[in-house]
């Protein structure tokens, strides 16, 4: 070994630091295996509950155990009378542009209100949509509570500026009585606003991508290592 040879204590350090590098690469490697394992199988489900018949909406007795997993985007059908006076406008950005979602209670036959998103209307229309009168059947999609507010934007009750379809402060703003801890969003009826129907069902899904850039990693780690062997054996001889 001449005097310029790297040090055998750096090979076992090289080896160390590969080795946790490899062991954590391969761990989110793992992880993401679950993740995307996860996210098939919630993507199985929603579209199973989305295509499925409709169904009554989740009485008072089911409220506490309504969550995403289980129960969003659920078909439901609901008969009731619109309580237009009460209705709420939240900002909403959509396929058809910038405006607001149509929050309206419907009084339901069951006992309870629910807070139901009628669509779509242009800031043009904000006070120029149909209010239909009477009892009403409505079909759409349970959807989750939204709490807090927006992107960068909070609700603001006092002023009523709303960026997020939060079912609790709207129903505590609006001096609603039992309401259902969901909202539904009510498909396409007619031609003219609000427009229902925008509904959009889709899951990013890009784990894949990432499992293999974990596992690449971890090949990677392995494949330097060897090289940097090699390397020092060359030095070594030399």
């Amino acid at each position: 070994m001449t005097g310029h040879a790297r040090p055998r204590p750096a090979i076992w350090v090289a080896g160390f630091i590969a080795l946790l590098l490899f062991a954590g690469f391969c761990a989110l490697g793992v992880w993401q295996v679950e993740r995307r394992a996860w996210k098939l199988d919630l993507i199985r489900q929603v579209a199973a509950r989305s295509q499925a018949a409709p169904v009554a909406p989740p009485g008072p007795a089911r409220w506490p155990a309504i969550t995403a997993s289980s129960d969003a985007y659920r078909r439901i059908r609901v008969s009731g009378v619109f309580a237009h006076d009460r209705t709420t406008l939240v900002r909403a950005a959509t396929a058809l542009g910038s405006g607001y979602w149509v929050m309206t209670p419907l009084r339901t036959a069951q006992g309870f209100d629910v807070l139901v998103n009628r669509g779509y209307v242009s800031p043009e229309q904000r006070s120029a949509y149909a209010r239909p009168v009477g009892t009403v059947t409505v079909t759409g999609y349970l959807r989750i509570t939204e709490p807090g507010g927006g992107f960068l934007r909070k609700n603001d009750p006092a002023t009523d500026n709303w960026y997020s379809r939060d079912v609790a402060a709207i129903a505590g703003a609006r001096g609603l009585g039992r309401t259902a801890p969901y909202f539904i969003d009510a498909d396409k009826v007619g031609d003219g606003a609000p427009v229902g129907g925008q509904t959009v069902i889709a899951f990013p899904n890009n784990h894949l991508v990432y499992m293999l850039t974990w596992f690449g990693l971890a090949a990677m780690t392995v494949i330097g290592f060897v090289v940097f062997v090699r390397h020092d054996r060359r030095h070594d001889r030399r």
